[in-house]
């Protein structure tokens, strides 16, 4: 184990600093500044691993991360052994070392009484260290299969089953329809969360690897399912949610009124000289409808853009800032957090829900009529004279996602959806079409990077199987696993 005294005598938990809020919103780069959290820092926090009997950290992380072996390896000074112990289980620490909500944490045995590990910014030291000193490098198989797979979508869990069966020795294309690879990465999560260069840097390595990208396809129309089986042994679907959730109020077709991804997505695309017609919200008071991580990345780009006001409205009430006590450790609890943006400005608004989008007389949306809500069986119901109008001249929809459209792929592949819009799958990750596996959101349900990670790496396991009759290949979790999901 690290240190065996160091969560006794190292109680402190350090994270790295994050740039002063007047300075970051000038511009689009992330957020954390890290200069100060050196080798001696990242040494003292994972000191802090107390090795447990039983690493329930383990349970917290799909990804079924060696946490305990990685912070020894850091404590000791072996950054190499560390970045190897890092990567035999997870394809993109650098990505989660940002995005994820890091649910090992709040699985960690010391937080019981104490602050628990800096899990994740270990992990993104590590990542970025390992990227610095050229000890990740591409994995170029040594004997090619045979076997080619095509795998529909370019996001985290298009990803890992793409570079687990590239490295398997399987030839394998990754079609994606926007005209860059990366999926949400790319467009859906803006640069202050994740620099591109981060991505790029990764697509790079799989690209060195023998991993082809096939962007501006989009599956179903540009080319069918039926010519993907044709010419492919296999095919992974891992597409996401593409549908997103809609708001049903009057006056919803006022102009002015968007889709949370639409906005990010344009706003990603000016940033790096995309040439898209942006959304702007400058000078404007803009509502983001959806208090999740989609829209505090709508919060935080709408300041960066000089928004007159933001309000983020959120129907549900506002969540304890402390693990209540049907939520006990080490279960991921749901807490009150500030992310960020929160710190960078904006109003929030708990328990409320929009009746009415008015009219601001020109066919434009500019204001919005709401309700203070409380909970009946389980369903909001607005209450009696709680109601008032706020200014809102740009409206971003971030209530998430609803599933996977039934026409399309789905369709023409003859693939069953469940009531939740999710592609049906069996416990081999199989969409019950031969040589057919789906991955991540389409059959998970939107969720977080880690479980898209694992989904990813378990699916090409079984292509791996289907293709060899046997496989090397790891499989963390199966479909048919009931384990709490953020």
């Amino acid at each position: 184990m690290a240190d065996p005294r160091g969560f006794l005598t190292v109680t402190e938990r350090e994270l790295p600093a994050r740039r002063p809020v007047e300075v970051r919103i000038l511009d689009y780069k992330e957020i954390e500044d890290r200069t100060g959290w050196d080798g001696a820092v990242l040494r003292r926090q994972a000191s802090r691993c107390m090795n447990c009997g039983i690493p329930f950290c383990h349970s917290g992380c799909p990804l079924g991360n060696l946490i305990p072996e990685w912070n020894d390896l850091t404590w000791r000074g072996d950054t190499a052994g560390a970045v190897e112990r890092l990567h035999a289980t997870n394809n993109f620490p650098d990505f989660t070392g940002r995005l994820c909500p890091a649910p090992c944490e709040y699985a960690c045995t010391l937080g019981i009484n104490q602050p628990p590990i800096t899990i994740r910014s270990i992990e993104h030291s590590l990542a970025d260290t390992g990227f610095d000193d050229d000890l990740i490098t591409p994995q170029v198989p040594a004997v090619l299969t045979g076997s080619t797979v095509a795998v529909v979508g370019s996001g985290p869990a298009g990803l890992a089953a793409a570079q687990q069966l590239t490295r398997a020795g399987h030839t394998v294309a990754v079609f994606e329809k926007d005209d860059r690879p990366g999926g949400l990465l790319r467009y859906g999560i803006p640069e202050f969360k994740l620099e591109k260069a981060i991505l790029d840097r990764r697509l790079a390595q799989m690209e060195a690897e023998g991993t082809r990208f096939r962007t501006g396809v989009d599956v179903g129309a540009d080319v069918t399912g039926p010519e993907l089986l044709e010419s492919y042994d296999a095919v992974v679907i891992a597409m996401g949610t593409p549908q997103r959730r809609d708001l049903g109020v009057p006056g919803r077709e006022l102009r002015g009124i968007h889709q949370a991804l639409d906005y990010l997505t344009a706003a990603t695309r000016e940033v790096h000289g995309g040439g898209s017609t942006p959304i702007s919200a400058e000078g404007r008071d803009v509502v983001i409808i959806g208090g999740g991580d989609t829209g505090a990345d709508c919060l935080g780009t709408a300041i960066r853009q000089g928004a007159a006001s933001v309000t983020s409205i959120e129907i549900m009430p506002a969540p304890p800032s402390e693990r209540p006590a049907d939520q006990p450790w080490p279960a991921y609890p749901r807490l009150y957090k500030v992310a960020s943006a929160h710190e960078e400005g904006g109003e929030r608004i708990w328990a409320a829900s929009t009746l009415e989008m008015l009219d601001d007389g020109e066919g434009r949306v500019g204001s919005l009529r709401i309700s203070e809500v409380r909970f009946e069986g389980g369903r909001p119901v607005p209450v009696e004279g709680a109601e008032r109008i706020i200014p809102a001249e740009l409206v971003l929809l971030a209530m998430g996602f609803t599933g996977v459209a039934p026409t399309g792929l789905v369709e023409q592949l003859g693939l069953t959806l469940d009531a939740r819009g999710r592609i049906e799958r069996d416990n081999d990750w199989s969409a019950g079409v031969p040589g057919v596996f789906v991955a991540g959101d389409s059959g998970r349900g939107q969720s977080l990077i880690v479980w898209a990670i694992a989904e990813g790496r378990s699916a090409a396991a079984s292509v791996d199987r289907y293709l060899c009759g046997t496989t090397g290949l790891p499989s963390p979790i199966t479909p048919s696993q009931v384990q709490y999901r953020p």
